[in-house]
């Protein structure tokens, strides 16, 4: 029988796991279930299922693969048993949502570093209006009056930044297109 130590290492491991996944499992159920506030539901149910299980872990492994898993299939019983969300998707549509977006997730952070390093190429005011605009939720009316220019402009050199910064994340992963 484990004792109180080896009781409170595996808690502490476990924690430390799903924190590090939590986002990732969360996108991931969002994408099954399509609305959040379900995707949140689930990933509770997940959590204890992979709690209960997770004795059974193989350290080897990866965490978000495996939890992953019961993801899935927490988030086609949550389907089944309420029958109450509008997009209801069939299991075989699921599964290949389920093995796209764990495919996405995995790439997720190579993206966000690319993405972090084409921001800082940008040239400064470039790089304070896409931060104000997309990090500080600033809205383009307020920038524009702040900044003396019409929202149009603003918009337009948005829409420019975008394009660059798709083209520079695309340039630094190594391929065309972002899966």
């Amino acid at each position: 029988m484990p004792n109180s130590a080896e009781n409170s290492a595996a808690s502490e491991q476990f924690i430390t796991l799903l924190n590090a996944t939590h986002g990732r499992l969360l996108g991931f159920l969002r994408t099954l279930l399509g609305n959040n506030a379900d995707a949140e539901d689930v990933l509770q149910r997940t959590s204890l299922a992979i709690w209960r299980k997770f004795s059974e872990f193989d350290q080897g492994r990866d965490f978000f693969a495996w939890a992953s898993s019961f993801a899935f299939y927490e988030a086609k019983n949550f389907q089944r048993i309420t029958a109450r969300s509008r997009l209801h998707f069939d299991e075989v549509l699921m599964e290949r949502l389920a093995e796209e977006r764990v495919a996405d997730l995995d790439n997720q952070d190579a993206r966000f570093a690319a993405m972090d390093q084409c921001i800082e190429e940008l040239d400064v005011p470039g790089r304070e209006l896409v931060r104000e605009f997309y990090i500080n939720n600033t809205d383009v009316a307020s920038l524009a009056e702040r900044l003396g220019r019409a929202p149009q402009t603003l918009y337009n050199r948005l829409n420019t930044l975008r394009r660059l910064l798709g083209e520079c994340v695309k340039r630094r992963l190594g391929h065309d297109s972002l899966t």
